[in-house]
């Protein structure tokens, strides 16, 4: 699934393209991707409507609307949002349109139709209001890790409070928005910890070395306009950060420090890639995650 660099990638290539554009029409033909209103109120809700501002929260770009309006799209694992002349073909996983005043259309283009869609309101606060008109749907995201106000104490503290092992909780969206498997397992190598490593152990320099990977890691990566692994692919094109991952999807491959084989194991039906020599794990963390390190290729 695109994580914040890809995602944050396709806002900032978006931004320039849509903003300011009035939706005339929108078409879906899989209701399922429809989170709010009911997929046959979902045309109307946006007809008529113009782009203020393109933003990203966590895994989510939303579009800000005239009339305190939010179009909030998840692209999750296959999804792909294009610009492009509505009298252009499209083809038969174009599952969803934006068509513009203008003559050109929006476009998610989604193979495996994991992608959401929805339209809700935005409260005086700027909060997104879920169907309820009550909560806030962004409220259960974690702190944005590039962000200014994202401090370093902050985060060791937060990381002393849980007894998760880093992957885990580095995945936690709760805990911190818009990491996923690749860039968790980057910045756990560029940090040298363990993967099954328990949060709450880690000392001061340490906590300081996730929190300088973890902000390295995703900045480079927005540089590069994320990773094309898999389906991602921006506005623009491909990104080039899978051309600069040092561990990810890296089985057996020599490690770029110490140049033994990068292994994996599976946690929470997820791949994890890691350095066992870099990244050794404390030998009061051993016992308890012995079977999983066992398994791991490469050993």
């Amino acid at each position: 699934m695109p994580e914040l660099p890809e995602v944050e990638t396709i806002a900032r290539e978006l931004r320039p393209l849509i903003t300011g554009a009035t939706i005339r029409e929108a078409w879906f033909d899989w209701p399922n991707q429809i989170k709010h209103p009911p997929p046959e109120e979902f045309a109307d809700a946006l007809r008529g409507r113009k782009i203020v501002s393109v933003q990203r929260r966590a895994k989510w770009l939303t579009l800000d609307l005239s009339g305190s309006a939010c179009l909030a799209i998840q692209v999750k694992m296959t999804g792909q949002l294009t610009v492009v002349p509505a009298t252009q073909p499209r083809d038969r996983h174009v599952h969803a349109t934006f068509t513009f005043e203008d003559g050109r259309q929006l476009r998610l283009r989604d193979t495996r139709k994991f992608g959401r869609l929805g339209v809700y309101r935005r409260d005086e606060d700027g909060r997104l209001l879920g169907p309820d008109e009550q909560s806030d749907l962004l409220a259960q995201f974690g702190p944005e890790p590039l962000a200014d106000e994202f401090r370093a104490r902050d985060f060791r503290r937060a990381l002393a409070r849980r007894k998760g092992r880093l992957k885990t909780l580095l995945m936690d969206q709760s805990f911190i928005a818009g990491v996923g498997n690749i860039y968790a397992d980057e910045a756990l190598w560029r940090a040298q910890l363990h993967p099954l490593r328990r949060a709450a152990g880690l000392n001061a320099a340490q906590a300081r070395r996730l929190y300088v990977a973890l902000r390295e890691v995703l900045g480079e990566a927005v540089a590069r306009r994320g990773s094309s692994v898999d389906d991602y692919l921006a506005p623009e094109g491909r990104g080039e950060m899978q051309n600069f991952l040092n561990v990810y999807a890296g089985t057996g491959k020599p490690c770029p420090r110490c140049s033994r084989p990068i292994r994996r194991i599976v946690l929470n039906a997820r791949s994890t890639h890691f350095c066992s020599w870099c990244q050794r794990l404390p030998a009061r963390d051993r016992l308890t995650v012995a079977a999983k390190v066992r398994q791991a290729p490469g050993r």
